[in-house]
C-alpha cells in the first residue's frame, strides 16, 4: 500500500505549514526539547505571547471541554474576556463543545451562554457545507485546541482534517495549538486504513495508533492527503517528549468523551476499542469503559487464555459487571478487566488482537457485528478474516507489517519532536 507524496504540492504544503514559535519572545523554543523543561501547551505559548499569532484576525476556535488552561478554565472564556482576541465564534465537534451529547451526537447551533458567542456545529460536516459554516461564521482564522487519544478511530482527528480542509475551501488561516499524546509518540502502531473502508473513524491510510501529537497530524494532513493545502500554522509545545506518558505533563485530565474518563482509558483505547465491532461489551456503561470487556456466558475461562500469551506489561483479571448502558445494560457479564503494570513495555494493539483471537477461542458465542464495524475500525477487512481463519495473534499482526512500515516512513517526514 502506497502512501507516496503528492510531488505536485509537496511545496506549496511546505511553505503553507508554519510551525508559529508563538511570537518573538519565543523564538528560542522553536525546536522544543522535552526532558528538563516544564510542559507548556500550545495554547500557553499562545497566551505568553500576547496572542500575537492572532493579531488582527477574526477568530474561530473548533475545541470541546478538553480546551483549557492548566487551572481548569475554557480557553473559549479565557480568549473572550481579553481585548487582545477578536473572538467571534465556536465550532463544536462530537459531544459538542461544553460536552453535553454522549458518542455520535452534538449539540446543534446556539449561542454560547457563558459568553454570548455563536456555537456551530460541525460534526458529520465537511467539504463545501462545513466551508459554508466558516463562511457564515465571519471568521478569519480557525483555531483547533482538542484532546487527542492517539487512535485512529477517535473522531477529533478526522474533525482536524474535516476543518483543515473546509477551511482551505473557504480561504481561511488554521491555527493548531498542540497537546500531548497521551498514549506518548515513541511509535506508530496497527494497522494501516485501506482507502476504500474509510469513514468519520477513517478517512485516511493512518496507522491504527499515530503515535503523533494532533499538530503532527495537521502537518501530515497538509503534505499528504489535502487536495488543496491550507494555511497552516502549529504552535508547538515545549518541554514533552515522544516518550513522555499524559501523567508527566502536569496537565489535568478533562475526559474527551463520555466514555474516557482518565488517561488509563487512553492508553489501552486503540487495542480494545475493536471491540465495539463485536457483540462483547467493550466497557461503555461502566467505570472502566474499554478496560471492562465481557458478554453473558463467559467466563475466568479468557482471562486464563490471555495471561497464558505472556503479553508484555499486561495482566488480565477475571471479571464480572453490569453496564448502566449500551450493551448488555442492566445485566451481569463475564469477562476481564486488563491490568498495565508496565507501560513502556505494553502494546496496546498486540493486545487487542489477542483479547479478540481468544474470546473467539474460548467462547462459542462470539460474533462481529453484523454490519462489519470491525473492518471500518481496523481500516480493511483483514483482520477479521484472519482471525475467522483460525491465525493467531502473531499471523495477525504480522499481516500489516508492510503497510505500517510505509506509514512509519510517511509519519516520519512530519515528527516536530525528540
Amino acid at each position: 500500500m502506497k502512501l507516496s507524496r503528492r510531488s505536485l504540492l509537496a511545496t506549496t504544503a511546505a511553505v503553507a505549514a508554519t510551525t508559529v514559535p508563538a511570537g518573538p519572545a519565543a523564538q528560542a523554543e522553536a525546536a522544543p526539547r522535552g526532558r528538563g523543561r516544564p510542559l507548556r501547551t500550545g495554547f500557553e505559548r499562545l497566551a505568553a505571547d500576547g496572542y500575537a499569532a492572532l493579531a488582527g484576525q477574526r477568530v474561530g476556535v473548533v475545541t470541546n471541554p478538553t480546551g483549557v488552561t492548566r487551572d481548569v478554565r475554557h480557553i473559549v472564556d479565557v480568549m473572550h474576556a481579553d481585548r487582545r482576541v477578536d473572538l467571534r465564534a465556536v465550532f463544536g465537534p462530537e459531544h459538542g463543545f461544553r460536552g453535553t451529547a454522549q458518542a455520535g451526537g452534538s449539540e446543534g447551533r446556539y449561542d454560547d451562554p457563558a459568553t454570548g458567542l455563536p456555537v456551530y456545529d460541525t460534526y458529520l460536516k465537511s467539504g463545501q457545507p462545513l466551508a459554508d459554516v466558516f463562511t457564515a461564521s465571519g471568521v478569519d482564522t480557525v483555531v483547533f485546541d482538542i484532546q487527542d487519544v492517539g487512535a485512529r478511530f477517535y473522531t477529533y482527528i478526522w474533525t482536524l482534517y474535516d476543518c483543515m480542509e473546509a477551511a482551505a475551501l473557504a480561504g481561511k488561516r488554521f491555527v493548531v495549538l498542540d497537546r500531548p499524546n497521551p498514549m506518548t509518540g515513541r511509535e506508530a502502531l496497527g494497522p494501516v486504513l485501506h482507502k476504500e473502508f474509510a469513514t468519520f473513524v477513517g478517512r485516511q491510510p493512518v496507522a491504527q495508533a499515530h503515535g503523533m501529537t494532533v499538530a503532527e497530524l495537521a502537518r501530515l494532513f497538509n503534505a499528504e492527503f489535502l487536495a488543496t493545502p491550507v494555511r497552516l500554522e502549529t504552535v508547538l509545545m515545549t518541554g514533552w517528549d515522544r516518550s513522555s506518558f499524559y501523567d508527566a505533563s502536569g496537565l489535568p485530565w478533562v475526559p474527551p468523551s463520555p466514555n474516557m474518563p482518565t488517561p488509563d482509558t487512553a492508553l489501552v483505547y486503540a487495542g480494545t476499542c475493536m471491540f465495539e465491532g463485536t457483540n462483547l461489551s467493550e466497557g461503555r456503561g461502566t467505570t472502566r469503559p474499554f478496560e471492562l470487556l465481557g458478554a453473558q456466558g463467559l467466563d475466568g475461562r479468557w482471562a486464563d487464555a490471555a495471561n497464558a500469551l505472556g503479553l508484555p506489561g499486561v495482566r488480565f483479571r477475571e471479571a464480572y459487571f453490569a453496564p448502566m448502558f449500551s450493551k448488555f445494560e442492566g445485566k451481569t457479564v463475564g469477562g476481564v478487566q486488563i491490568h498495565v503494570h508496565d507501560r513502556a513495555a505494553f502494546d496496546p494493539l498486540r493486545t487487542g488482537i489477542a483479547l479478540l483471537v481468544t474470546a473467539k477461542r474460548v467462547w462459542s458465542g462470539f460474533a462481529w457485528r453484523p454490519d462489519d464495524w470491525i473492518d471500518k475500525l481496523t481500516g480493511s477487512a483483514r483482520v477479521r478474516t484472519m482471525i475467522d481463519a483460525g491465525a493467531d495473534t502473531d499471523e495477525v499482526v504480522g499481516g500489516w507489517r508492510t503497510e505500517l512500515a510505509a506509514f512509519r516512513r510517511t509519519r516520519g517526514r512530519h515528527l516536530l519532536y525528540r
